[in-house]
This record gives structure tokens, sequence and C-alpha cells, in this order.
């Protein structure tokens, strides 16, 4: 059976600055480039070897892709158009705070975040568990009996993990945090879960 995991990129500069990604294509900051190191030294710690990596087109899921494969000796990564981030339409670029004041009533707000669920030009969040599903069947017809890691984002990376188990991308949203960094394992049979990776001591 086809092993894939998938990871969240460091932070981006959208990330620190409190604004919505989506498919803006701005970089890792220097935290983020010290998370994606510290990915791959505690990948390489815990023993785990990918035979092969994807990463978005995305820079930020790119730079954490190369930064992880390069300090835990994997094969270099290979851009993947199923695991870019959600469209967020008009959404692109806003800060945060303002979804309740634009997007209510048509918010899910949960204990880590406030999620929109429709707006002009965005992506839904059925359609994105439809590209997860899409996504991993592609990576078991491309890669059988392997293992594959995938570089993504926090919202394809949810709905992929939605994907996996089967669960409501509603309940995953509000009890699945995919944070900067975090690493899931899937396992083909529903029980997908994130990663406890080994705590360096630099």
């Amino acid at each position: 059976m086809t092993q894939i995991w998938i990871a969240r990129h460091g932070q981006s500069e959208d990330n620190a600055n409190g604004r919505l990604n989506g498919r803006r294509d701005l970089p890792l900051t220097e935290l983020g480039r010290r998370q994606a190191r510290e990915l791959g030294e505690s990948i390489k710690a815990a023993g785990y070897h990918f035979d092969v990596v994807y990463a978005s087109p995305l820079q930020r899921a790119r730079q954490t892709a190369e930064i992880v494969a390069q300090v835990a000796g994997l094969p270099a990564p290979i851009e993947y158009a199923g695991i870019i981030e959600r469209n967020l339409g008009v959404m692109e670029g806003q800060p945060l705070e303002r979804i309740p004041e634009l997007c209510k009533p048509d918010t899910l707000e949960t204990k880590t975040a406030t999620y929109f669920l429709h707006c002009d030009g965005a992506e839904t969040f059925d359609e994105m568990v439809e590209r997860g599903h899409e996504t991993l069947h592609d990576m078991r017809q491309r890669h059988p009996g392997k293992s594959v890691l995938l570089v993504c984002h926090g919202d394809i990376g949810q709905m992929l993990y939605a994907a996996d188990t089967g669960k409501n991308w509603r309940d995953v949203l509000r009890e699945f945090h995919f944070g900067n960094g975090d690493l899931i394992e899937t396992s083909g049979d529903g029980d997908a879960h994130k990663i406890k990776l080994p705590e360096l001591h630099h």
C-alpha cells in the first residue's frame, strides 16, 4: 500500500502579517525557514524516508520542501498542482480579522481560526475535499507500495485529511489544527493522524 504523508509549509510572510494567503505567492519568513529545517531534522531523526516528495507550486511550499529534502536527504521535490492552496477569490490578501465583517453569516468559527465558507471566486470546502480524493487516488496510482511526502498548505492539508478519514470537513476544521511545519500520516483506511516528531535540542 502507498504511504502518503502530508506536511504544511513553514510560516510565510502573509502568515506573519495576519493576512489570508490563498494563492498569493509570498516567501517564507526566517521563522518559516527555521520551521522547515526543524521539520527536516525531525524527519531524519525519526528515521522516516520518502521515495518521492511533491510540493505545491507556491513558493512557500516549494521552499519548505526543498529545505526538508536537503536536510533529511530526500529526493528533490516535484511540483504538483493538485495540492495548491485554496483559491480564496476576493478574500485573498485580506486581514484575518476582517473575515467576520466581510463574510458573515457565512463563516465557521473554531478555537484556532475563523473560516469563510463562500465568497466571490473562492473554492468551496466541498470542492477541496473532492480535490483531496483525486490527489490521494493519483498518488496511489503513480506510486504503488511507495512512501510519498506532500508539502502543501493549511486548508488543502486539512481537506486531504478529511478525504482520507471520511470525516465531515466542518468537523475537521473545528477539531483538527494543521499548523506550520506539522506532519500528517495517512493510512488509506481512514486512520490519518498528526505525527508527534522527535523534539530536537540545539
